[in-house]
């Protein structure tokens, strides 16, 4: 594992104790992590590296295989026959929602 993967306890930016919600924004603020969720999140079936790599548009291969490493070593992602949401990732993406609808109305002040 890669000392800079983050995970709670860990030392994270911003963290140096690795407090949980400093652990997962760490994570989740990492350059086409979200991407990488969504595109799991909306898929129907598993999707293979070439298939996730496709769904999210320009991402590097090395930037996927790095993101996903980091999102299976904090079991959010997980690759069986394809890469899938686990069920703690699952809940993640339920969990953002308000935060998604949040965005939107933030978006409409910016105008």
């Amino acid at each position: 594992m890669d000392a800079r993967e983050p995970l709670p306890g860990k030392p994270v930016r911003g963290s140096r104790t690795g407090r949980p919600i400093m652990a997962l924004f760490d994570l989740i603020g990492r350059r086409w992590t979200l991407r990488v969720i969504w595109e799991l999140d909306r898929a129907e079936q598993p999707l293979t590296f070439r298939e996730l790599r496709a769904a999210c548009g320009d991402i590097s291969s090395s930037v996927l295989t790095t993101r996903l490493r980091e999102l299976v070593q904090a079991r959010l992602v997980e690759n069986v026959t394809g890469y899938v949401l686990t069920p703690i990732g699952r809940e993640l993406v339920g969990n953002l929602e308000p935060v998604t609808v949040w965005a939107e109305v933030w978006a409409q002040h910016q105008q």
